[in-house]
């Protein structure tokens, strides 16, 4: 193996005023990775360009080298869950959401973050027996996500129907919009009709469902609504990575991996049954550091390179939640880069870490903040910590993201 890429999903973020003005990752107690950044460099990265927002999708799209048109959201979440797709099928990546009823105003984009396998697993088989004229599929995924397919011969050129992301940019909004016809074609005027159609009958069910009656009875948020975005309905035309592996435990990063020729690398993601999601997160976050351990010994002489991709680390940015960010950057320090640590520059393999974007805590959401990148390389020795301050005066400097590659020697 001559390498091995690590993104930490969300990883950069902003001085924050609970941390006394550092970020997550200034702040954690990082000893492995300090002691890569410290024999090798550390740059910024714009994973897409800069002053662009970038969703998971776009940013790993663009790491990896591809131009944005190569694929949507929607595609490569339903390739990830194992939906079969037919040219001409509109897929959508879901989030199970709470809504105001009267205003339209989105409460939580993610239920509460409380919603159980179980209960979604209901909500969607309730979802299932909706009557439309094509066939759909409506799979659940992991927590409040989802996959949405419909059947058919569909355009794909509508938007979503949460404008916080427009095109790299965020519009600061929480109402809910139609989903719009983004040209004047009559079968895109006819799909944006009838997806809005869809979820108008999905919200009265949903409205209705015991699920959400017993869930308002126990205080939690209803999950009363779907937020659907990435439409997409042409396969994914990515470059092909033949040499390389990958760890993708999401959707959206299994249907990447999967969609690149990699050899994919998953596990079952625990399910959901308390309401204590950040301790679903900790045992999601133990398991992959485990099975990311586990696919590196078992393919470092097979393999050329290898893609390991850590969600956790995205979410308590979008929960405003510092200090449990800084807590999953330093378990990820004491187990998976402990373990590179050793064996690593044994095997003269080099390492590089980085984010598909940054989540500041304050700002709860992806902003077009660089990212930090660490390039071990095992070739200087000087004292350093892997943070944001020191990345942005590093000897790698500005990257763009498809530029990663060639900056490191990484290959197909």
């Amino acid at each position: 193996m001559k390498g091995i890429l690590i993104i930490l999903d969300g990883l950069g973020d902003r001085p924050n005023v609970q941390l006394k003005g550092k970020t997550p990752l200034e702040t954690a107690d990082t000893p492995n990775l300090d002691f890569f950044a410290s024999r090798g460099e550390m740059g910024y990265m714009y994973p897409v360009k800069p002053d662009f927002i970038p969703e998971s999708d776009e940013a790993i799209i663009s790491i990896f080298g591809n131009e944005l048109i190569s694929s949507t959201r929607g595609q490569l979440e339903a390739k990830g869950a194992e939906v079969k797709l037919k040219r001409g099928d509109l897929a959508l990546r879901v989030n199970f959401a709470t809504i105001n009823p009267q205003s339209g105003k989105i409460l939580d984009r993610r239920a509460g973050r409380t919603l159980t396998t179980e209960e979604a697993q209901e909500l969607a088989n309730a979802i299932n027996e909706i009557e439309m004229p094509f066939g759909f599929v409506f799979e659940p995924t992991v927590q409040h996500r989802a996959v949405l397919v419909f059947r058919g011969g569909f355009s794909d050129n509508i938007s979503g129907n949460d404008l916080i992301y427009s095109q790299g940019k965020v519009k600061i909004t929480d109402q809910v919009s139609r989903c719009l016809a983004l040209d004047e074609d009559e079968n895109t005027i006819y799909t944006a009709s009838v997806v809005n159609d869809f979820l108008e009958k999905v919200r009265e069910v949903l409205e209705n469902h015991p699920v959400n009656q017993e869930r308002i009875k126990r205080g939690l948020l209803p999950a009363n609504y779907l937020l659907v975005r990435g439409a997409g309905i042409e396969a994914p035309k990515l470059k092909q990575y033949k040499k390389w592996i990958g760890l993708g435990y999401m959707p959206l990063e299994r249907g990447f991996i999967k969609a690149s020729g990699m050899k994919l690398y998953d596990f079952e993601y625990p399910s959901l049954r308390k309401l204590d999601a950040y301790e679903n997160l900790y045992a999601g976050l133990r398991k992959a550091c485990k099975y990311a351990i586990k696919m590196i010994k078992k393919n470092y002489k097979s393999k050329d390179y290898a893609y390991i991709h850590i969600k956790e680390t995205d979410l308590p940015g979008h929960d405003n939640k510092p200090f449990e960010k800084k807590e999953m950057i330093e378990y990820v320090d004491r187990t998976l880069f402990k373990f590179l640590r050793r064996f690593a520059p044994s095997k003269q393999i080099n390492l590089v870490v980085t984010a598909d974007h940054s989540t500041p805590c304050s700002f709860k959401s992806h902003s077009a903040d660089p990212v930090p990148v660490l390039f071990y390389n095992n070739s200087i020795l000087k004292e350093k910590h892997f943070g944001e301050k020191q990345a942005r005066v590093g000897s790698l400097r500005k990257i763009i993201g498809k530029e990663l590659f060639k900056k490191v020697g990484f290959a197909k």
